[in-house]
């Protein structure tokens, strides 16, 4: 899906950060000279906030038949959120797998769609269906779980797989 070795890779992706409540965090997207990108910035909770993501611009992704994402990260040492959301809304229901990094370790992490649970602005969700990959259109990061701070993740590779 994105390997990042294309500069226009990064061009379809967008932060959005606890600016839109009154937040103060930030975040930003680069991408090295060795063809990775990175999301990374400061992770503040005053003001009420305490979170910054990064996303997509809704598109099909057409992922019918697969059974999740794979991804090669190295990150912090913080906990970050995998997000996928089923439509092309700002704001709405989004689905979320958390993950651990270690810190400037490359690792591998495997995504289940099937583990992936809803969440509305950080609340779990009940009685929502669970992930349909055929109608996946936004991917992205989020860190926050009052970790502030510093934070740097970097992405090599995001990829669907099959079993």
């Amino acid at each position: 899906m994105f390997d990042f070795e294309n500069p226009a890779d990064l061009q379809d992706w967008r932060v959005v950060n606890d600016g839109v409540m009154g937040g103060l965090s930030r975040g930003e997207n680069i991408r090295t000279d060795s063809g990775t990108a990175v999301f990374r910035g400061t992770l503040s909770l005053e003001n009420n906030g305490g979170f910054s993501s990064t996303r997509t611009l809704p598109r099909p992704y057409r992922l019918d038949g697969y059974d999740g994402i794979v991804l090669r990260v190295r990150g912090d040492g913080n906990t970050y959120q995998f997000r996928l959301r089923l439509d092309s809304s700002f704001d709405g229901v989004a689905y979320r797998y958390t993950f651990q990094t270690e810190a400037d370790t490359w690792v591998m992490v495997e995504v289940p769609f099937s583990e992936c649970v809803p969440v509305f602005r950080g609340r779990m969700l009940s009685g929502v269906d669970p992930v349909s990959p055929g109608k996946i259109q936004q991917i992205g990061f989020l860190i926050s779980e009052k970790q502030a701070g510093p934070f740097r993740l970097e992405v090599d590779l995001i990829s669907a797989y099959r079993r």
